[in-house]
């Protein structure tokens, strides 16, 4: 029974991963087409065949063409809401946050190539950028909601449930003002921690960056020194 668990929970896991890798094939697909054509000019075909799958497995990870163009890590929220609730119980929610944001944007950093395409073609197309607002939003909800659990208490012994299938007293504690401002600040903070790095990629690490913005959140954003 042992062995026949295992084997299960190991396929299991396999196949988890060959989804989300095919998921992501077809993002960078999508994107990299779109950067160069223009996300107007590109078919869920070509999509599917840079991709080297069919259309008919296109149709198993978006709804439509244009949901592959707004998202490139659909599961990343997922991970980093997960994190935040598994973080030691003695970081503060900004530092536990600013843990788990970090393990992702590692990754976000190596990709950084596309990363940039991405935010071209949703610059380029402004019924893409309004999607990919939309998108933003709903995870800046899940994450509030997130801290919300971290903050009552009930991560502690309910780490195991995902982040986002909290009951209706959880779910609205999420409207609290310091959740959703955390939620809030914590995407600013990372925005402006990508866009200062850009601008600065042969002066300074990616992580010095992001650890640096955090700082002065936690610090309660002092005055610089003339």
């Amino acid at each position: 029974m042992q062995d026949m668990t295992g084997k299960n929970s190991a396929n299991g896991g396999l196949r988890e991963r060959k989804k989300r890798a095919t998921r992501a094939a077809l993002a960078e697909a999508a994107v990299r087409l779109a950067a160069e054509h223009g996300a107007d000019n590109v078919t869920v075909e070509a999509i599917s065949a840079a991709a080297g799958v069919s259309v008919r497995t296109f149709f198993n990870y978006f709804d439509s063409r244009d949901d592959a163009f707004v998202v490139i890590d659909a599961d990343a929220s997922v991970r980093v809401r997960q994190a935040l609730l598994e973080a030691p119980a003695d970081l503060t929610p900004l530092d536990a946050l600013r843990e788990a944001l970090a393990a992702e944007l590692t990754e976000a950093e190596r990709q950084h190539e596309l990363w940039s395409l991405h935010a071209e073609v949703l610059r380029n197309s402004p019924h893409l950028l309004v999607r990919s607002l939309g998108a933003h939003m709903a995870d800046e909800a899940g994450l509030a909601e997130t801290i919300a659990r971290r903050i009552s208490g009930t991560a502690a012994d309910r780490a195991d449930v995902p982040p986002d299938e909290g009951g209706p007293g959880e779910r609205g504690r999420a409207l609290d003002l310091y959740p959703r401002l955390l939620a809030a600040v914590a995407g600013a903070a990372v925005r402006v921690s990508v866009q200062h790095w850009c601008d600065r990629q042969d002066e300074l690490a990616f992580a010095d960056v992001f650890r640096e913005v955090f700082a002065l959140l936690a610090a309660g954003l002092p005055a610089p020194e003339r």
